[in-house]
């Protein structure tokens, strides 16, 4: 017990190895997740050892993880602010009104103080975020003593940790089995029906790779082409196909527009598949890899920052650039965000679209000039990821009163706002500010992990009498925070807003910023589809439900 308390580090790396542990246990379909396996460990080694953990490291640990969401989110949640996203909006305001509504009418029917309010509110939305904002804000309220902040702190932990585990069993349960059978549809089906109407191509997995891929090089024999020029057969296929190589005898030819081809010939053609077969009709009977026709194709990913780009489709960009034709380079993936997008000639371009360029080098180096920059993303850029947590951290300092109610975002919303905001700055031109997303990704479970877990540390010894004092309160409050705003978001989304069954349900799961949920749905739906509608919630969510924290806080604390 003594090495313990006398060397807080160890405990706390304890608290997150078990805690991950105790995350991975699995009943059904639910599974708690490493955050809040994390404070239920760290909650009871916090009673047992009596450990203090000094709230500087909480602050930061805060901060890097709030910065490293708001990043990660910031270029999805700014594209998503246009017409076509205002009906999935209304699912997040229904999510915030009724949150902030609830946790206010609990606390004032059942005397609740700040911190158990906070924690229900915190708990119930499944959005571990709300625990740091919530806390932080606590600690800045003038009238109460450090005795009482440090206890109300503690019901935060206690509260959310309650609150989450109903809140989570609820919305899975809620989104992947009962929601279909209210819709009345087959969730598997509706999302194979949507999927062939929107037009889209099936997702790969992380160990997965196209067994067709859409770019081929194929070599053929002259017997039909015999007597075209190169020229006329690129032609005739509208530019779709390049003319890499032509082998006559022992002879390797420059592939020039003149050239005219003989029978015998072997050609080397570079294009996407279907032209590249339809190519081979024109020429004659393909044949196996010749070596000596073959030509290195280069690759480059190229982040598009021509502002005529954007809403531009795949196509017209290849014939606004006539390179794209005349030297042969190919779009063979598009990437915004974290999703790929078939790169399919009615795929629509924003900027900030990461693009994947596959041609002749030089070729390749003309359009890069024109429609965009070389995407440098192989080291975190530390100055600007500096920059972006101190200009966060100044902007939650800033406090701002409604008549007697104090509001201050706090380091944490201040982070989230200045991470939004530089994550979409870098991903209009991707030339700076690099933050890899799988060190990104690192940084902000890392930063939460340890942020949740010394904050169950110093609430552990609270934990018990909050407990005894709001038992039956704590699982029904989890429950009812999340089947009212989400009834109401399946009926009105349904209803009013027209929004296509399997999208809906996963939006709601995204209003929830429940990663459980949405998985259980598309493990349900064998899918992928329901992923679109709960991108854009979750971006929009995890950006409105920390701010509620300071909201509650400060309306209760006033």
């Amino acid at each position: 017990m003594g090495v313990l308390r006398d060397h807080p580090e160890l405990v706390l790396f304890l608290c997150l190895a078990l805690g991950y542990l105790v995350g991975k246990l699995r009943v059904g379909p639910i599974t708690l997740g490493g955050i809040c396996g994390t404070l239920i460990v760290s909650l009871l080694l916090g009673a047992w050892t009596k450990v203090t953990v000094s709230d500087d490291v909480k602050t930061i640990f805060f901060a890097l993880f709030i910065f490293a969401l708001g990043y990660m989110a910031g270029p999805q949640f700014f594209a998503n602010l246009n017409r076509k996203s205002l009906r999935f909006f209304a699912l997040c305001g229904i999510e915030l009104v009724c949150v902030l509504a609830i946790a206010f009418g609990l606390a004032k029917a059942f005397d609740l103080d700040v911190g158990t309010a906070s924690g229900i509110l915190a708990g119930a939305a499944t959005e571990s975020a709300v625990v740091g904002t919530a806390t932080e804000s606590i600690g800045k309220l003038s009238d109460l003593t450090q005795a009482q902040i440090t206890e109300y702190q503690g019901h935060v932990a206690t509260a959310y940790t309650v609150c989450y585990l109903f809140g989570l069993i609820t919305i899975v349960i809620y989104t992947s089995q009962i929601m279909p059978m209210m819709l009345r549809i087959n969730l598997r089906d509706a999302s194979r029906e949507l999927w062939e109407k929107m037009r889209g191509g099936g997702g790969l997995e992380s160990d997965e790779r196209q067994a067709l891929p859409g770019m081929v090089g194929r070599t053929y024999l002259v017997t039909a082409g015999d007597g075209r020029t190169v020229g006329a057969l690129e032609s005739e296929l509208e530019g779709r196909i390049t003319v890499e190589a032509v082998k006559r005898g022992s002879k390797l030819l420059t592939p020039a527009p003149g050239l005219e081809l003989t029978l015998s010939d072997l050609v080397l053609l570079v294009g996407r598949r279907a032209n590249v077969i339809e190519a081979g009709r024109l020429i004659g009977p393909e044949t196996p890899g010749i070596p000596g026709v073959d030509t290195p194709l280069a690759t480059s990913q190229v982040a598009v920052t021509d502002k005529a780009t954007e809403g531009r489709t795949v196509d017209q960009l290849q014939q606004a650039h006539p390179e794209f034709i005349k030297d042969g380079v190919y779009v063979t993936d598009v990437l915004r965000g974290d999703q790929h997008l078939p790169a399919t000639a009615d795929t629509a371009l924003h900027r900030g679209d990461v693009l994947t360029l596959v041609g002749a080098r030089s070729g390749l180096n003309k359009l890069v000039a024109k429609i965009g920059a070389v995407v440098k993303n192989d080291a975190t850029d530390f100055i600007y990821l500096g920059l972006g947590i101190a200009a966060g951290s100044l902007l939650g300092q800033v406090v701002v009163k409604f008549g007697d109610v104090p509001l201050s975002l706090g380091t944490g919303g201040g982070c989230l706002i200045s991470g939004l905001l530089f994550g979409w700055f870098r991903s209009r031109k991707q030339t700076f500010g690099a933050f890899p997303p799988q060190a990104a990704g690192t940084i902000k479970d890392m930063g939460l992990a340890v942020f949740i877990a010394c904050t169950g540390l110093v609430s552990g010894p609270q934990a018990w009498p909050l407990l005894k004092e709001y038992g039956a309160l704590l699982p029904f409050a989890g429950i009812a925070m999340v089947l009212v705003p989400a009834t109401l978001s399946l009926v009105i989304g349904h209803k009013l807003l027209k929004i296509e069954k399997p999208l809906l349900i996963g939006a709601i799961a995204g209003q929830q910023c429940s990663t459980p949920a949405i998985t259980s749905v598309t493990q349900v739906a064998q899918s992928s589809v329901p992923m679109f509608g709960y991108t854009i919630t979750y971006a929009l969510s995890n950006f409105l439900l920390p701010l509620t924290g300071p909201i509650l806080v400060g309306v209760l604390g006033a």
